[in-house]
This record gives structure tokens, sequence and C-alpha cells, in this order.
């Protein structure tokens, strides 16, 4: 069965907006060798559709000696979407209706990670439907003050386990952790949440 799996990079103040312009001088080989072992583990991505719209844009043109680019584009790519209607990008699939249905399906179809990137809003309301296995927080000694963070005001009082740790020669540490299922957010109040967001 699978796993949903989160992997965001976060400030220390918890902003996710804006990576590029924080992350590019914490560059370590430690770091990316987690990173293409990571994508390497996953049989599928999951996102909401800014993101999607961001990486279909970028990653089709990229390569590298790693293999890194052409995982990404030959996984098969799931994006939540009332508004989109086909995805350019390889082996996309559009979830239009019933997304808690059709992920929680997902989990039973796939044997390894659905990797989600980024995606704030969407991660909110798969917390509140409880679809989400593992959280990893890639923290950066990084603070921001300002910018778009994972977990905004209608967030309610959410308790996680740590299951991992691993600091990086950058001194950028990874944290993973899985929801307990206590304190989690009411479902239908982070579909509220998630609905009046943005898709993300």
């Amino acid at each position: 069965m699978g796993r949903v799996v989160l992997s965001v990079f976060t400030t220390v103040d918890g902003v996710i907006e804006n990576p590029h312009e924080w992350t590019f001088q914490f560059v370590s080989p430690d770091a990316m060798k987690t990173g293409l072992d990571q994508i390497r583990a996953a049989d599928a991505l999951l996102l909401g559709r800014v993101t999607y719209d961001g990486f279909a844009a970028a990653w089709p043109g990229m390569t590298d000696e790693a293999g890194y680019a052409d995982r990404m584009n030959s996984l098969p790519k799931y994006v939540v979407s009332t508004t989109l209607d086909k995805g350019e990008w390889n082996n996309t699939t559009v979830i239009r209706e019933d997304p808690a249905e059709r992920i929680a399906q997902l989990k039973k179809e796939i044997e390894g990670d659905i990797l989600i990137f980024g995606s704030a809003a969407l991660v909110r309301w798969l917390l509140g439907e409880r679809l989400i296995d593992e959280l990893r927080l890639v923290t950066y000694p990084v603070v921001a003050g300002k910018g778009a963070r994972l977990f905004d005001e209608s967030v309610d009082t959410a308790v996680l386990r740590l299951t991992g740790s691993q600091a990086f020669s950058s001194g950028v540490v990874a944290l993973t952790y899985e929801p307990t299922g206590d304190g989690l957010l009411d479902p239908a109040a982070a579909r509220r949440a998630a609905m009046d967001a943005a898709e993300g």
C-alpha cells in the first residue's frame, strides 16, 4: 500500500514561499543524495494546481547527470484541481471530483510513496482528511520574516510524532513526522479553508 508523503523546504519561521531565494547557498552533496533517494522511492507525484503549473513549465526542459529530472518527468502525476481541464506535463491525471476518495484509492493502487511538493492548500486539506502519512520538513537556517507559510490560521492544533531527523553539512535539517491523529483539523473546516485559498 502506498503512502502520501509531503516533502517541503521551509525556513525556521515556517515560510515556504519562493524557496529559490533562500536555498541556493545551502546546497550540499549529502542533501542532494537524500533528495535523489527520495524521488527514486516515489511511485507518483500528487500536486495542487499552482505547484503543478510551476513544475510543468520548468521540469520538461531540465536534465541532469544524476537522473533526477528524468525521474520527475517520467513519474505519474496527479493534480487536484477544479479548474484544470487537462494536464500537459507527461503522465498527468487531473483529479476534479471526489478527491478524498480518489486519493484513498491511489494509496491502495500504488506501492511506493505518493510524493507531494509544496501545494500548501492541498496539504492542509489532506491533513484534515487524514490522508497524509508522513511530513518531511527540510528546514533551512533562515528567518524569512514574511511570505506564505505551510500552516496558516486555518490550522488547528495538530500533534505530530517525530520519526526521523538528518542534519546536512550545510546546516539544513530534515525533520520527518507522522500525524498521530490527535488534534488534527476538523475535516469540514479544512475543506472550507482549502476551497477559500488559491489552489496551491
